[in-house]
């Protein structure tokens, strides 16, 4: 059994098993936190990859970007590793002053260099975040030109293109605009990955904290930073995988562990009043769907996208499963982004989902798949849609796998019917946009292989418009298009959107500070404290 004086003696370094503590310790030892979570997601921590909630989230406390949502108000920026910035006329061109005090876990100082580096190597290596950058007009061939180091603190940003600046500086915040160590990169590079292989499981960052370790569906294990300069309460986090929120409830009551992420409403009224615990909550910028697959024939007629989208029972799933931890909002844009609708256009209406049923030629129906995340909320939510589309016609069978499988699945555009889950990459109205309305290559060169091209949704009008918006520099006109868009998606699109998320996370009385964000990296580890 590992016994708290090692688990506070071993250094990151050293580490040669994974130091986690187990289940059985009166309680967790001090200096270090215990977070009960599903991790199942984590695919890489390597920026230029990490497109996960949990390897995000992670991500949000191993690196920093040049600038960050405002923590008093996401919608706006502020400064992270450029303390200030200037935009041209035109809005072409940005240039960014580093601060001189920025520090790597290595000790070495974050230059422009390391900026640059940082930006080319996410175009390069083009992964599947990296359209968040490329979207801008960013290819190989001309970022080396168009975004460069002019000296040790400056950085400039040459757009091919005019782009709302709040667009562009949203992107920077995001995930895939950490900064990562171009030395430690490079020499961990393997056949010319630029590092992405060792970043898959290591850090190369200035946040508050660095990696030590990670065994897949197991846990993840980090360490404050020294060099960063950002206080730390408590040295190590340690983010166990115990996917049932009971057992994650009894880890906290019985000290095993500090903080539950994921209990259900249920757990969460069960222990309302209960002064042992105390819990934080946080609207997120989550939402969940389900999308239909339009290389399915019968998933492809327009009638059957609103039969599925007036058979569900919004209200009756909320109430019943998902009480104070998701609500209903239909729109692509979830509540909070600039532009969102928060009308609920939709509610259960068997008698019209049947009649559209009849239109699209399936009086009787027809049977297809669904997969979904084999976890609370969506296994009874995955339940409750198969006796609401059953109640149609439509004959779901159910295909449940961890998140890992049904991501990579819908990807592959695998899927027929799929409930899943959307975090929105960076705050601003154009990732869910673009994400969901805009597919305009469906081939498998695509460049942008999101949402609407995992479901073969291909809509020109939509496409064309989710381009515009992104470009557009008047406030007023961008809103005004977004809330036409989302019209135009509830009449044309095969994704009924149904809820969206509210975090709660419960803390042990003893533990105070954890700040959770409306998006997955804006959550932060190091205010964490225990008494």
């Amino acid at each position: 059994m590992l016994t708290r004086r090692t688990l506070l003696a071993a250094g990151a370094a050293a580490a040669a098993e994974p130091l986690v503590p187990r289940e059985g310790v009166a309680a967790t030892p001090q200096g270090i936190v215990v977070m009960a979570k599903q991790i199942d997601d984590i695919v890489s921590f390597d920026p230029a990859q990490s497109y996960e909630f949990t390897d995000n989230e992670v991500d949000g406390n191993l690196y920093r970007k040049l600038v960050v949502p405002d923590p008093r108000d996401a919608s706006a920026i502020a400064p992270d590793l450029a303390t200030h910035w200037a935009v041209s006329a035109d809005g072409r061109r940005l240039t960014f002053h580093l601060r001189k005090d920025g520090r790597f876990a290595s000790g070495q100082p974050v230059t422009a260099g390391d900026a640059e580096f940082s930006l080319h190597r996410v175009v390069t290596l083009n992964l599947t975040p990296g359209f968040i950058i490329t979207q801008f007009g960013f290819t190989k061939d001309n970022v080396a030109e168009l975004i460069r180091a002019t000296d040790p603190h400056t950085l400039v940003m040459q757009l091919p293109e005019a782009a709302a600046t709040s667009f562009v500086l949203h992107c920077l915040s995001a995930n895939v605009g950490g900064i990562v160590e171009k030395a430690a990169a490079l020499a961990h590079q393997e056949n010319g990955d630029l590092g992405n292989h060792w970043l898959s499981s290591h850090s190369a960052g200035a946040g508050a904290y660095q990696l030590t370790s990670w065994a897949a569906n197991d846990h993840v294990i980090v360490d404050a930073n020294p060099h960063s300069g950002i206080p730390t309460a408590e040295k190590r986090i340690v983010i166990r995988h115990v996917k049932d929120p009971a057992t994650q409830l009894l880890m906290l009551r019985r000290g095993d562990a500090d903080i539950a992420r994921d209990l259900t409403s249920d757990l969460l009224k069960s222990i309302a009043g209960d002064a042992q615990f105390h819990s934080v909550s946080a609207p997120q910028l989550t939402s969940m769907y389900v999308a239909a697959n339009q290389d399915v024939p019968a998933l492809a007629k327009p009638e059957v996208h609103q039969a599925i989208k007036w058979a569900i029972g919004y209200e009756a799933i909320a109430r019943n499963i998902t009480p104070g931890t998701w609500a209903v909002d239909q729109s692509f844009l979830p509540a909070g982004l600039l532009g969102a609708l928060t009308t609920n256009p939709f509610h259960k209406d068997t008698a019209k989902a049947k009649g559209l049923m009849a239109q699209a030629g399936y009086p009787n129906g027809f049977s297809c798949t669904m997969d979904y995340v084999a976890a609370h909320p969506y296994s009874d939510i995955a339940e409750a849609l198969q006796a609401d589309l059953g109640a149609i016609g439509i004959k779901v069978s159910l295909l449940p796998g961890t998140q890992k499988q049904v991501i990579t699945k819908m990807r592959a555009r695998k899927h027929q019917l799929i409930l899943l889950y959307w975090g929105s990459d960076y705050f601003d109205p154009n990732s869910n946009a673009q994400a969901f309305c805009a597919d305009p290559n469906d081939g498998n060169d695509s460049p942008l292989k999101i949402i609407a091209w995992r479901c073969h949704f291909q809509n020109k009008q939509l496409t064309a418009e989710a381009f515009a918006a992104g470009r557009e520099l008047d406030t007023a006109k961008r809103v005004a298009l977004y809330e036409k868009m989302q019209r135009q998606f509830w009449d044309t699109a095969p994704i009924a959107f149904m809820l969206q998320k509210n975090a709660v996370a419960v803390l042990r009385r003893n533990v105070s500070g954890f700040v959770m964000g409306a998006e997955s990296d804006f959550t932060r580890y190091n205010e964490i404290r225990k008494t």
